[in-house]
């Protein structure tokens, strides 16, 4: 007598009701603060596309006629690339010696020996409680009996002596660097300066693109320096230039030029994070979890 016995099938197994609940309260929540994050570009975008009359009127209007030329009347109402090419300069000055005196400084914090230097890095860290405001009369007095009033100097040069937050980003990423690697080019040969520049900077793109779109958005959105320190309409950047649309003589109050000059401006910043923006969020998970 034989005996057949049944495969047993495998029953789907079921997600608690309770999982699924939470699941979708939280695709819910997201989405309501995406739209709300988002609300304020659409606006801004479709404002840029309206005519003056349109702009104020109650209930918005979503649905019209795009006014395209709006972002050509912007280009031609003031030099706007002539701003582009004065903040593409201030902005790209600005980088390069935030990233070459940031990073110098922090390889010495994390890795050269020397008394009191923690001491010092104490001390550094401390400045970031001061607001710039604090600063501002004894710089500006500095700069004027320098002669580097209306000239690029002085929002471009103090970017070559360091910042105390960028140091401390490339100081924590430095740390995580296996210190066999420093060892075995300094029994090749190396010093302090090839050490730093041929194996660290290599190894430091995360933080590099970290600290480059932290710097370039600040640079790039600067409208209290440019104000202060210069003069000429000529040298201004796009950030001063946009106060031209919100009621200056030439142009008076235009809310659709004011959108379209806004959304221009926009552009650069939104480009660089989206193609830094991998690096850019592995730069600030390693730094912040280094000791």
């Amino acid at each position: 007598m034989t005996t057949t016995t049944r495969p047993v099938q495998a029953t789907p197994r079921r997600r608690p009701a309770r999982g699924r609940l939470g699941r979708w309260s939280l695709v819910v929540v997201l989405s309501l603060g995406c739209f709300v994050v988002l609300l304020p570009v659409v606006w801004m975008v479709l404002t840029s596309l309206k005519t003056s009359d349109q702009v104020f009127v109650n209930p918005p209007l979503w649905l019209f006629t795009p006014q395209w030329h709006n972002y050509v009347e912007v280009l031609t109402l003031v030099p706007f690339q002539r701003y582009i090419l004065n903040t593409a300069t201030i902005v790209g000055f600005v980088v390069l010696g935030t990233l070459l005196s940031c990073s110098f400084c922090a390889y010495g914090f994390a890795r050269l020996r020397a008394p009191g230097r923690n001491a010092i890095f104490f001390v550094l860290m401390a400045t970031l409680m001061l607001p710039t405001t604090v600063t501002l009369v004894p710089t500006y007095i500095v700069f004027n009996n320098l002669g580097w009033l209306n000239t690029f100097k002085p929002l471009i040069l103090p970017a070559f002596f360091g910042s105390a937050f960028f140091v401390f980003l490339f100081r924590q990423f430095f740390l995580g660097i296996p210190k066999e690697l420093e060892e075995a080019a300094r029994i090749d040969g190396a010093g302090y300066l090839r050490i730093w520049w041929t194996i660290f900077m290599p190894l430091s793109w995360p933080v590099i693109a970290t600290v480059s779109v932290f710097t370039f958005v600040g640079a790039y959105n600067d409208f209290f320096g440019p104000v202060i320190y210069l003069s000429e309409e000529s040298k201004y950047t796009i950030a001063v230039a946009l106060s031209y649309f919100s009621g200056s003589p030439r142009i008076g109050p235009q809310m659709h030029l004011t959108m379209a000059a806004t959304t221009i401006a926009a552009l650069p910043s939104v480009v660089v994070f989206l193609l830094a923006q991998r690096q850019f969020v592995r730069g600030i998970t390693v730094s912040g979890i280094n000791k």
